[in-house]
């Protein structure tokens, strides 16, 4: 009689310890096991809630100000909730009123600034709940040096990654880079996106910007993140560009890397 597979003999198994995605969940019958339907329901309940929780933005800026940092609140065209689900396009624009509010900080602080960051809570306010402090603190200390003049903090409730277009236009940015929550997956119901303009403005498609996506804790460090973005800006400011004309080479030393390199040198060289 043939020997009956054990699950110990399933090579999917050792795969799945690898990575979050659904893989070797096992069968009862025709269906998944109920452990596997249960854990698939609830990941779904987690991207909804993150879809739909409020931006908790009177938070934000109270944390902001305790690290020394001025913000403002606008908000989109968007209404509310409902309307930022059904019409993308109201979420790309300002309300009037945050519009006036941004001419008005731009008349009392002439010149335009080099860099403007603005936080939106996108499709999962989670996510910057989460990681916009930690991050903003690994830019901070990454650009400190550069002596970029910044505006203060701009938090924008229901909006879209274009919004920052017509943010920057308004304050005379020479960059902006919006922290936006991406849309929630099945196992990352909090992933924060980075989008990186050179010279903003209303009506700039998708192939002016740069993206950096899934910082979090379980993605992309913010560490990470913080090197790769200050290298788009560094380049971006030196060639007055961004987008598709502007690539992320940003070489990360590691100290798997730096070790490999003292043993064996230049391979074209041979070993040193």
């Amino acid at each position: 009689m043939d020997k009956q597979p054990t699950p110990s003999d399933n090579p999917w198994l050792e795969l799945r310890r690898l990575t979050p995605a659904r893989i070797a969940l096992g069968r009862t019958g025709t269906s998944l096991p109920t452990q596997a339907q249960l854990d698939f329901q609830f990941a779904h309940a987690q991207a909804r809630d993150a879809v739909h929780l409020p931006f908790d933005h009177a938070g934000l800026r109270a944390q902001l100000q305790q690290r020394g940092r001025d913000s403002l609140l606008l908000r989109s065209a968007a209404q509310d909730r409902h309307h930022y689900l059904q019409r993308p396009d109201l979420g790309r624009r300002l309300h009037e009123d945050s519009a006036e509010r941004l001419r008005e900080h731009a008349r009392a602080n002439p010149g335009g600034v080099d860099l403007a960051i603005v936080v939106a809570d996108g499709l999962s306010a989670l996510a910057v709940h989460r990681h916009t402090l930690p991050f903003l603190t690994r830019l901070e200390e990454q650009i400190s040096g550069d002596g970029w003049s910044t505006a203060p903090v701009l938090l924008v409730e229901q909006g879209r990654v274009a919004v920052a277009d017509e943010i920057g236009e308004l304050l005379g940015a020479r960059m902006t880079v919006i922290l936006i929550g991406e849309r929630p997956g099945l196992s990352s119901p909090d992933s924060l996106g980075l989008y990186f303009t050179w010279n903003p403005k209303v009506g700039l498609t998708d192939a002016y910007r740069n993206c950096i996506s899934n910082v979090r804790l379980e993605g992309l460090s913010y560490g990470m993140a913080a090197h790769r973005l200050v290298y788009l800006m560094r380049e971006a400011f030196r060639r007055q560009l961004s987008g598709v004309n502007l690539k992320d080479e940003a070489q990360v030393q590691t100290l798997e890397t730096e070790t490999s390199a003292q043993q064996n040198g230049n391979f074209l060289l041979g070993k040193s």
